[in-house]
């Protein structure tokens, strides 16, 4: 609780300085507590033994008791603090219920509910970027549902962002599909497929060109394995493609958009969109990559090998092992993707003040190469996301061989469990258009959720029955918790009475002022309390599975209040029960809808 932090800021300067330690002794060590049982506010007292020549557990004793001193004699401060504790070391404040209510309502019931008001910060997220050479497969879908939820939860705090693809355009992936469409014909590729043992095609995609075209690509990638000249052709249009030739790039083009438009079209069911699409050959094309060769050039740190082509040597920079050259110009002077790498973050810079980059946990070693010859040509690194990856249980997914699970499969599967499950509950009630749609929106929320919800750096292994989970720490379970809430509403309006009036009434009349001993009221109020500093947390560490955390909190905190505390009963509306209702169905909406989660008002 940022705002809690700045009271106890505020009030205790005389009482640590009346102590011997000063305020950036103190100030910068306060942090949330690590459970909610503790505190909400923790100073952790094992940096001040030196100082004080104490123990921690006796620096904080003596410190609890001086504040709780002070806390007598300062009614503001007094109200503010329910209580302040020392336990093994730390010293622990714990917010007062009705504190927290008066920063939770007023801001909770307005339109802005659980928004951040805008910073004027412009943030540039790249992310995806997969080659356009077959579906969207379950392994590649992390990055971009990551992505995305980067995207909505900076925009969730006030951000201008916007959210961009790089379009890889004249690579090899690109360069093999292009020519196995010039060179084979449908028959030629399901021959070599059925002899390779892959499945035939599903014809559920039979007009989806990304599922078409990837069978192209795995023909050829057979092909060429066994026969050196057809890896030689294909090198040759990636070199010609590299110099920007026209008629190469153009051909790739027309190989790989109807791919790319597949793709984008599996991805806008996940509700995932992009602002810009920039392409890899623009910086060849204009000349950018050649200007960034001339710079890196000019680096104390560039060398030539004996073959002719350029490096920068990063051993002096921190990169270890076999990999401290930077290969940035072939002896041929082509360039590599990591130099058009450089020239696109060089643009990138021009758009935003702050970059973000989501990429695969395997370039690690690739980014910070870049980061380093981004500095040497006077630019600034980006910060990047780093993912684990998502595997099979027979191993890595490749689209090259066959071995994945296609996003499509996955989302149908989804939206049929779905419907069988609403179909259950709601069958005799409801018609079949909208049954259908709410299983749409479960479906892809539950996909979504069951990749969010894990730290980026874990990396999982696919299993069905767990990406289609519809219960426990799930995407339906905090649906149905913003249903319920929405539900209450309706009952309200239906019963005859000004919904907005009545919040309006409670508000003025600060009903929260004398609050009921209840335990789940209070715990609800304490998930409100932190709900803008998990968000900031989120965006502020890129690890959005922590909001995902704090939704599931929130949600279970107003079940738990929802079973207690009735809003609505024998015609009379609790005015304060209809706030705490208000502020979590809000609340809920618009982190749901940061996470990709679609918050439907009835299931």
């Amino acid at each position: 609780m940022q705002e809690l932090k700045r009271v106890i800021e505020s009030h205790l300067g005389e009482v640590m300085a009346g102590q011997g330690l000063d305020s950036q002794s103190w100030i910068q060590m306060l942090v949330a507590a690590r459970e909610p049982a503790q505190g909400d506010i923790a100073l952790p007292c094992f940096s001040f033994a030196k100082v004080l020549k104490q123990s921690p557990v006796e620096i904080a004793e003596r410190l609890c008791t001086e504040i709780e001193t002070y806390m007598s004699q300062n009614s503001d401060l007094e109200r503010t603090l329910l209580w302040v504790k020392a336990v093994n070391g730390y010293l622990n404040f714990m917010a007062d219920p009705s504190w927290i209510a008066d920063q939770v309502f007023p801001e909770g019931c307005s339109d802005d509910a659980g928004r951040g008001k805008p910073s004027g910060h412009k943030v540039l997220i790249e992310h995806t970027s997969a080659n356009p050479n077959g579906p969207f497969h379950v392994g590649r879908a992390r990055n971009a549902i990551l992505g995305d939820t980067l995207v909505r939860l900076h925009r969730l705090i006030g951000h201008e962002v916007m959210a961009e693809y790089y379009v890889d355009d004249m690579g090899k992936q690109v360069g093999i599909l292009s020519w196995a469409l010039d060179n084979l014909e449908h028959d030629d590729v399901e021959r070599i497929l059925s002899q390779a043992g892959i499945e035939a095609a599903d014809q559920r995609w039979a007009n989806k060109q990304d599922h078409q075209r990837v069978r192209w690509y795995q023909a050829a990638n057979i092909l060429k394995s066994d026969d050196s000249e057809i890896d030689a052709k294909v090198g040759e249009l990636v070199r010609l493609s590299e110099e920007g030739d026209e008629s190469v790039l153009e051909s790739f083009r027309t190989a790989y958009q109807p791919v790319l438009d597949g793709m984008l079209e599996t991805l806008s069911r996940l509700g995932i969109e992009y602002d810009t699409f920039t392409e890899e050959s623009r910086f060849v094309i204009d000349g950018s990559v050649s200007e960034i060769m001339s710079k890196l050039e000019d680096s104390p740190l560039h060398d030539t090998a004996e073959n002719g082509a350029h490096y920068l040597e990063l051993e002096s920079k921190g990169v270890k092992g076999k990999s401290t050259r930077f290969y940035f110009r072939r002896g041929d002077g082509s360039s590599l993707y990591a130099t058009r790498d450089i020239a696109y973050h060089q643009w990138k810079w021009n758009q935003c003040d702050r970059l973000i980059n989501v990429l695969g946990e395997d370039h690690k070693l690739q980014s910070m190469q870049v980061s380093i010859a981004l500095q040497e040509v006077g630019s600034k690194a980006p910060e990047v996301v780093f993912y684990a990856f998502i595997k099979l249980p027979e191993g890595k997914m490749s689209t090259r061989r066959a071995n994945v699970v296609f996003m499509d499969d996955l989302l149908d599967e989804a939206e049929t469990r779905a419907l069988e499950a609403v179909k259950q509950l709601r069958g005799s009630e409801m018609d079949e258009k909208r049954m259908q749609e709410i299983a749409t929106a479960v479906a892809t929320s539950a996909v979504r959720f069951n990749i969010i919800n894990v730290a980026p750096e874990k990396g999982f292994t696919f299993r069905w029955e767990e990406a289609l989970n519809f219960e426990g720490d799930s995407a339906p379970f905090l649906m149905y918790s913003h249903t319920r809430a929405c539900a209450i509403r309706r009952r309200i309006i239906q019963d005859g009475h000004d919904i907005d009036a009545l919040i309006e009434q409670g508000l003025e009349e600060q009903v929260w002022n004398q609050l009921p001993d209840s335990p789940s009221i209070v715990a609800l109020l304490r998930a409100l309390g932190r709900h803008n500093d998990a968000l900031a947390g989120a965006v502020n560490s890129h690890r959005p599975h922590l909001f995902a955390g704090q939704l599931l909190h929130l949600a279970s905190s107003f079940n738990g209040f929802y079973r207690d505390h009735p809003v609505f009963k024998d015609g009379e509306v609790s005015l304060l029960n209809l706030l705490l209702c208000e502020v979590s169905r809000r609340y809920l909406a618009t982190g749901c809808k940061a996470l990709g989660i679609i918050p439907i008002e009835e299931m």
